[in-house]
């Protein structure tokens, strides 16, 4: 229990890899803040396994991609639970489509949602972490934000970004006991992936050499040892969690 008593916030942890994510951490021994957007039943029943580890755990409603909500989480989080000492940047949107026939709208709401959401996080969250010296950010980048893909410019602008963010941030905060790194899924078998037709995931896990896709619980696994204290000389880091499709 190496995280025992610290205070974790995960964003988009209601489903999917944010669910796993938040519930790894939980079993670790941290305190935990849910974050949803409208899956409030979905998010509660986060809470309560959280809460069946012993641990405490509350759940937030926010638009991350919006200042003044992401504020307003931060601060009922720390009343209730104290400062942010983990923060996993999750949340995240895809509107897929050619770039010929992507429009501005699809193209601001990812931009929005996957880079907007983790700035007004991490400038909310990172000036205690350097005041006590100790701090994991994890963002959840993605192999699509290292390799491209047809159909997914906006996606992967914000991806590629985000990892951008990840090695920029580590250099600035390296030396305040602040460490950030990033984790990249390939194609994990989640509420994404269950609409892709099946010959796609057929071509998918063609494609990877494992030969089939992901579960949210190795992303977790993942972010689990990059949060670890053991994990401090680690930062500036992306671990490809994807079978080997992008190596």
């Amino acid at each position: 229990m190496e995280l025992q008593g610290r205070v974790a916030l995960v964003s988009g942890s209601s489903r999917g890899i944010g669910r796993a994510i938040a519930l790894e951490l939980g079993r670790a021994g941290c305190d935990v803040v849910i974050n949803y957007v409208s899956n409030v039943a979905a998010a509660m029943e986060v809470v309560e396994h959280i809460r069946g580890f012993g641990r405490r755990c509350e759940a937030y409603q926010a638009d991350v991609a919006r200042a003044d909500q992401a504020g307003a989480m931060m601060d009922s989080a720390e009343q209730a639970l104290g400062p942010i000492q983990i923060l996993v940047n999750n949340a995240g949107i895809t509107r897929d489509r050619s770039f010929m026939k992507l429009g501005r709208e699809e193209w601001d709401e990812v931009l929005r949602v996957n880079l907007d959401g983790p700035f007004n996080l991490i400038k909310r969250c990172l000036p205690k972490m350097v005041q006590s010296r100790w701090g994991r950010i994890v963002n959840i980048a993605s192999v699509v934000g290292q390799m491209g893909n047809f159909g997914q410019s906006n996606y992967a602008v914000t991806k590629g970004g985000v990892i951008s963010l990840t090695k920029t941030l580590a250099r600035e905060v390296a030396s305040k006991g602040v460490t950030v790194n990033a984790v990249a899924p390939g194609y994990i078998e989640t509420d994404m992936t269950a609409v892709v037709p099946e010959d796609g995931l057929e071509e998918v896990r063609r494609l990877t050499p494992i030969g089939r896709l992901g579960t949210a619980e190795e992303v977790a696994f993942a972010v689990l040892f990059l949060a670890d204290p053991r994990a401090s000389y680690i930062t500036g880091s992306v671990i490809n969690v994807n079978g080997g499709m992008y190596m």
